[in-house]
């Protein structure tokens, strides 16, 4: 079953649970709490619509139906209380506090009694078709398209542990990239699906879903180049673990069955602020438009009538996981500025002309980017978008510029309150250190306070 069939279920299932367990509720709260004949009204049947939607809303935002097909119990299990715990005290807040009982303890009551019902309803069905997933991977019927990489002893060992195991981990071997040449042993179990430099393209033809990495976690710069390079597609990347992993901590078992592999983890905030994250976007950048209205009239009518050409000017960057568009903002530079080829600006450029020069200074000229922030293009936060040219230039000297394309790009980041505009490659890979230590903190308070640094660059005119 794929993900979008297994997500099809869980929320058919949830939704027909929690209407179920609304009904039940609503009954035992008109018999046993206020102790009169069970009727149907208008705030029940509201209620058999809103309540379900509400709890869908709460299992979006915690991130319950994110990789279906890897759920095991522990996980659905811990998922499914931090939900149940949260969504019973909104609805006890908002719909039942207000109700009119005998005695305080009643509260106690349907409190306990909205929880016990929903959570057991609900968690039944989850638990059932969560042990059929297990079922089927622990049955190899089901499992992840896996590529290893590798081809000395190493490989060979993890290949057999893998296949060994007397339960299943999900892995399905497709082939493997032979780093050491294709004369092994490896080559004689598995097919050999081709170089390490056509990595991108072997995992798109196979449909790869998971990556294990066959080198010793001491080769940093070898694994380093790999992971960057895999990092932002959506994949289990694993390496594998030696003798220092396991004494450091970095093993982290979630399946006692399983290999001796460290699962790189990708995840760089709780999906429920990456959710309040975009809300944040959504809100603000809508609002920003509609007051900044008259600034975007003043700004545009300068820019034509002190240069010639458009008002806006639109060009090509690489925003998340790779995928190109075209970022909007105020025109600064005349016409043709890069008709010899791409070129970073200075701080004496005299391609910029002199309304440019203020927009830039105080950032005006990035306000019209809120649209490209409304589209889902990019964020309020997140390290500035690049050309691919550039990237590629900065990515031959360190590949981890790479990895500042696993999140959406942003109006303004780190390294752009930091340390400004770049005006060559090192500064760019200057810059860079900021957003890399930005994206390994992410947070909605570190989105604030380089918010809150960036106003006050706009205020002060303090900008590079």
């Amino acid at each position: 079953m794929n993900q979008k069939r297994l997500k099809t279920l869980f929320i058919s299932v949830d939704l027909l649970t929690a209407g179920i367990a609304w009904a039940l509720f609503f009954f035992y709260r008109k018999t046993f709490i206020e102790q009169v004949p069970f009727e149907t009204s208008d705030r029940f049947f509201i209620g058999l619509i809103a309540v379900p939607i509400f709890w869908l809303a709460v299992y979006f935002v915690l991130g319950t139906y994110n990789n279906l097909r890897r759920m095991y119990f522990m996980r659905i299990l811990s998922y499914s209380m931090r939900s149940f715990l949260l969504g019973t005290l909104g609805i006890f807040f908002f719909l039942i506090l207000d109700d009119e009982v005998f005695i305080h303890t009643d509260y106690y009551k349907l409190l306990i009694a909205l929880f016990v019902i929903h959570s057991t309803l609900t968690l039944i069905p989850r638990l059932i078709i969560t042990n059929y997933l297990v079922k089927q991977i622990a049955t190899r019927k089901s499992g992840f398209r896996t590529l290893l990489i590798g081809g000395s002893k190493k490989a060979v060992d993890i290949y057999k542990e893998v296949e060994g195991l007397p339960k299943g981990t999900g892995s399905i071997f497709v082939g493997f990239i032979n780093l050491n040449g294709i004369d092994n042993e490896l080559s004689t179990q598995l097919p050999h699906l081709g170089h390490l430099e056509n990595l991108e393209r072997i995992i798109d033809e196979n449909n790869i879903e998971e990556v294990i990495i066959a080198l010793d976690s001491s080769e940093h710069e070898r694994l380093k180049r790999i992971i960057t390079r895999l990092q932002g597609r959506e994949i289990t990347i694993k390496i594998a673990a030696n003798m220092y992993d396991l004494l450091s901590g970095s093993v982290k078992m979630t399946n006692i069955f399983g290999a001796l592999l460290i699962e790189v983890n990708d995840d760089l905030m709780p999906h429920w602020q990456f959710v309040v994250k975009r809300l944040m976007d959504l809100v603000a950048s809508t609002i920003a438009i509609i007051l900044l209205l008259p600034v975007y009239i003043v700004l545009g009518i300068m820019v034509k009538s002190t240069s010639k050409g458009p008002v806006f000017f639109l060009q090509e960057r690489v925003g998340k996981n790779g995928v190109p568009f075209n970022i909007i903002k105020f025109r600064t530079m005349v016409v043709d500025a890069e008709k010899a080829g791409p070129q970073l600006s200075s701080s004496n450029d005299n391609r910029i002309t002199k309304i440019g020069k203020f927009m830039r200074k105080v950032r005006l000229d990035e306000i019209p980017q809120f649209w490209n922030v409304i589209k889902g293009e990019m964020s309020l936060v997140g390290p500035r978008p690049e050309r691919q040219f550039f990237i590629d230039k900065i990515a031959e000297r360190e590949p981890q510029f790479l990895q500042l394309t696993k999140v959406k790009p942003g109006i303004t980041s780190w390294g752009q309150v930091k340390f400004g505009y770049a005006e060559n490659v090192d500064e760019m890979l200057q810059r860079m250190k900021y957003d890399l230590l930005y994206i390994k903190n992410m947070s909605i308070a570190i989105d604030l306070k380089i918010l809150l640094y960036t106003i006050g660059i706009v205020l002060k005119g303090s900008g590079k």
